[in-house]
């Protein structure tokens, strides 16, 4: 198994269809110096992908370039396209060995690796449990029945996936994956390289609020992002970082959710009792070298909840704020040491 590789404005959520982009828009922000900020989007099916990118030109057909990358990407990671990798082996109703391509495995070896260090919290195997909360292709606002709670768990588990080198393979038939929280961070991770290699050292690029900042920007300074206030309109900011030549992702549970007798229910489930998160904890920011470990790693905080994600975050020697939501409707807000060293306006008063 494959240890950590070398993290979402950073608001999470989790979208159909991954990351296919239907359109882009090329723009240049020019200064009277021979660098330029060139910004590349693109969107379809609710999610998006950006890119500001600091060089003296680009060719034109960049943005067809880096939508082709994530259409690769997308075809082997959707659960959305019914013939995609991920796919066709939730299809493969056997227990012998299912072959995946590299790019597949490497995403589902380092969620195995978070999986194992959370507790479990972080399981991609949950899949049957967010289509039975409403959260899947089949949309619903329906609690579901504890005989269909645990029909769904006895077919989970991340212990029941077993890797080889070219193969995935379940210990039961009915097992099917959901890489939606941290396929994203690998896509970052992906194009950034690919950025890196046509020779672009400053740029910042995001899917769906996973980011990858390298270099510097126009200024000549980090990245300067903000992370969203939990509950707010989108625009709220409720912490600005720099960053540069790292990743950040942020998990909450206030942007998919929908209200059933007055309570919340998350998008974010529990696999380890088959339920949407009930705590405080309103959002976790993780920074970390690698967009695809930042992006699960803050999945996998966010179902711990405040006391065991301070400890696991400890632990793994994480760079992560946490958002707690308090009784009379304000936060509290804690950060690890490694965070500070990102923060632009020091210390928020709790």
């Amino acid at each position: 198994m494959f240890g950590p590789k070398p993290l979402r404005p950073l608001s999470h959520y989790i979208l159909p269809g991954l990351f296919v982009a239907a359109l882009f828009v090329f723009q240049a922000t020019r200064r009277p110096t021979q660098s330029n900020q060139y910004e590349l989007k693109g969107s379809i099916m609710g999610t998006y992908w950006s890119a500001k990118i600091i060089a003296t030109s680009i060719p034109p057909a960049l943005p067809e370039e880096l939508v082709a990358e994530l259409d690769v990407i997308n075809q082997k990671m959707s659960t959305y396209i019914s013939d995609s990798e991920i796919s066709q082996f939730n299809q493969f109703r056997k227990t012998s060995p299912f072959p995946l391509s590299a790019d597949t495995l490497t995403v589902i070896q380092n969620a195995q690796h978070i999986s194992k260090h959370s507790q479990g919290a972080f399981d991609i195997s949950i899949r049957p449990l967010v289509n039975l909360w409403g959260f899947g292709s089949n949309s619903s606002d329906t609690t579901p029945e504890e005989e269909d709670i645990a029909l769904a768990l006895h077919k989970i588990g991340y212990e029941k996936l077993v890797l080889s080198e070219t193969h995935l393979q379940k210990k039961e038939p009915d097992l099917e994956i959901d890489l939606s929280a941290i396929a994203k961070g690998y896509g970052v991770d992906h194009i950034a390289q690919n950025l890196t290699h046509k020779g672009y050292d400053n740029f910042m690029f995001e899917i769906g609020g996973e980011i990858k900042a390298k270099g510097k920007n126009l200024q000549n300074v980090p990245w300067r992002i903000g992370i969203d206030m939990p509950d707010a309109e989108r625009g709220s900011i409720i912490e600005r970082i720099e960053l540069s030549n790292v990743s950040i992702a942020t998990s909450g549970d206030y942007r998919n959710y929908y209200e059933q007798n007055g309570q919340r229910i998350s998008h974010t489930i529990d696999a380890r009792n088959g339920r949407p998160i009930t705590h405080n904890l309103a959002s976790v920011s993780v920074i970390h070298e690698s967009a695809m470990l930042a992006d699960g790693w803050a999945t996998a905080l966010n179902v711990l909840g405040p006391k065991q994600a301070l400890q696991i975050a400890k632990e793994q020697q994480l760079a992560f704020m946490m958002v707690l939501r308090k009784p009379n409707s304000d936060f509290q807000i804690r950060y690890s040491d490694a965070f500070h060293q990102y923060r632009i306006d020091g210390k928020v008063e709790e």
